[in-house]
């Protein structure tokens, strides 16, 4: 069990680690434009790449995209050639790759905004994830929780002979007490620090794209709002479970309020997904726990997620 834990965690940390907003006019009363036909570029990162999900495609294979993925899924829908549509998502990626050319362990993924042209109509972005760390914040969450279940049923102090090196730190929320100190939130910090990096891509992405209707697609839910069963999926400490959800909730209420002030739209893919995260039921999750049943990476969407974030961009289109 420990053996498959850790190989699920590494999987998840190689991939790296995105609420539906039902539009029928504008603010001013005029209707909503028709959906664009394309061209069609494609940003993001794991979550918009879909590691693990068959069947994996486009190059560098080190990106681990699906052609199952939200956007194959929205182009298809949209009718789109090939020649039409590009998805330079990739595993990984942090909003500064999208201005630089990422290395991947099999081969090197270009800018994603080199896509970007005057002739662009549609762009997704998906990202954010990784510039806060959610992947080892996941990973040290883990870590925190496992470690307090096992010297919760320790008897006697010499017990610990083999866990000098480890550190419990006890309480409900273990892994919010290593984020959280005098009040600064660490991981809220990060997010502030994406915010300002988003900011300036989406004005970029505007720049090369003038003519594209660009959407911000945000994350689905990745864990519970309550803690109930999500020991057994995750192991993670109940306090750790709401800390987690808590932080996602926030990122996203950073990408819509970014994308609000970049006069650009929001895709909501959180509420459809709510009670189908991670702890929830395998046959109806979009998120695989730290042991997938479903192909796809750790803690990661499933192709059923990827086909719901697709439902949600296309809900926001009005396709």
């Amino acid at each position: 069990m420990k053996t498959s834990v850790r190989a699920a965690l590494a999987g998840a940390l190689a991939c790296g680690v995105l609420t539906t907003v039902t539009v029928v006019g504008r603010p001013d009363g005029s209707p909503e434009p028709d959906p664009p036909s394309g061209p069609y570029v494609a940003l993001g990162d794991s979550y918009t790449a879909g590691p693990e999900i068959p069947g994996q495609t486009g190059s560098p294979a080190g990106c681990d995209r699906s052609d199952r993925n939200y956007p194959a899924l929205v182009a298809r829908r949209l009718g789109l050639t090939a020649a039409d549509f590009r998805d330079l998502s990739c595993s990984g990626a942090t909003v500064a790759d999208l201005t630089a050319a990422q290395p991947t362990d099999r081969g090197t993924n270009p800018a994603q905004l080199s896509a970007l042209s005057a002739r662009t109509r549609l762009v997704t972005l998906g990202m954010g994830g990784n510039d806060i760390g959610f992947a080892s914040l996941v990973k040290t969450c883990v870590k925190s929780g496992v470690l307090n279940f096992a010297l919760s049923g320790l008897k006697d102090v010499k017990d610990l002979k083999d866990l000098k090196d480890l550190k419990a730190d006890g309480g409900d929320a273990p892994c919010k007490d290593r984020y959280v100190s005098d009040g600064a939130d660490e991981v809220q910090q990060r997010i502030e620090t994406a915010d300002a990096r988003l900011a300036r891509a989406l004005a970029d992405v505007r720049r090369r794209a003038p003519k594209a209707r660009v959407y911000v697609v945000g994350y689905p839910a990745i864990l519970p709002a309550h803690t109930t069963g999500c020991g057994r999926e995750m192991g993670l400490a109940a306090g750790d479970v709401t800390y987690l959800h808590d932080k996602e909730r926030q990122l996203n209420g950073m990408l819509r309020e970014r994308a609000e002030k970049a006069g650009v739209d929001y895709v909501d893919t959180y509420t459809p997904s709510v009670g189908r995260d991670a702890c929830a039921d395998h046959r109806v999750r979009w998120i695989e726990p730290l042991v997938p049943r479903a192909p796809a990476a750790s803690v990661h969407p499933n192709e059923r997620g990827e086909q719901g974030m697709a439902d949600a961009v296309l809900k926001t289109l009005g396709a």
